[in-house]
């Protein structure tokens, strides 16, 4: 058994509004389960495919007070694209933002809710991965992250260090999942978080049981009404083990 990220999950104070900003940012399609949720994926892409992580945005009324422990890395192709998507980002609403990463080649923005996100500049690694060029978790220990993802998931892992790791698809398509050492530690739930799913005719319970034996535990969260589990990884990070699909 194994499962896969599928898409992640952002909380919004308005899901249509903020959803509209990224389908522009990105350019995706929208769409809407109901009212609070705002999904998004590419134009004629069929779900689930490892070509794209998609974004389902839910609304909550909870403010954001602290950085967000998981944000996306936006690809460009050459230093002109990278100043012609920071412009077009600004004008749909983003703002750029000092998480303290001093002189950078990369554009740290925020959109307008707040969220996190990278504008890179171009970097032959993420030259076939679409818009979104990685899908970035702080964390305190990249190596025990490594670990654990690594063995959640059947995705290969291409690089580990102290300081950070990566992931990609086994098919070798699609952005990136790296985990980047920070020096700040969780507080609070993740208003952003990972959306893994096991594949069609896996036994779902059974899967919670092999996360939970990898180090998943359960973060205290009533699922009485919920037909997927929520659990946490090693570092305390929630992520949603969705039904199979």
């Amino acid at each position: 058994m194994a499962t896969r990220l599928v898409q992640i999950n952002m909380k919004a104070h308005d899901d249509a509004a903020l959803g509209r900003f990224w389908a522009e940012a990105l350019g995706w399609g929208i769409d809407s389960e109901g009212p609070g949720v705002t999904n998004l994926e590419p134009v004629g892409f069929t779900y689930p495919d490892p070509a794209a992580v998609c974004i389902d945005l839910i609304a909550r009324p909870e403010p954001k007070t602290v950085k967000n422990r998981v944000h996306l890395d936006l690809a460009t192709t050459s230093t002109a694209h990278q100043e012609e998507l920071v412009a077009r980002l600004k004008s749909l609403g983003a703002t750029p933002v000092d998480v303290g990463q001093g002189d950078v080649p990369w554009t740290v923005m925020a959109d307008p809710e707040g969220n996190e996100f990278c504008v890179l500049e171009p970097r032959p690694v993420y030259r076939d991965t679409g818009p979104i060029a990685a899908v970035v978790v702080d964390c305190t220990d990249p190596r025990e992250m490594a670990r654990f993802w690594g063995e959640a998931m059947d995705w290969t892992l291409h690089e580990v260090t102290d300081d950070s790791a990566t992931m990609r698809s086994a098919k070798g398509v699609g952005p990136y999942l790296e985990f980047l050492r920070t020096p700040d530690t969780k507080s609070g739930w993740n208003r952003v978080h990972l959306d893994v799913r096991p594949y069609p005719g896996d036994d779902p319970a059974a899967e919670a049981a092999r996360l939970r034996s990898l180090g998943a535990t359960d973060p205290g969260i009533d699922q009485s009404t919920i037909h997927w589990t929520i659990l946490a990884d090693p570092e305390g990070n929630e992520f949603c083990l969705l039904t199979p699909a």
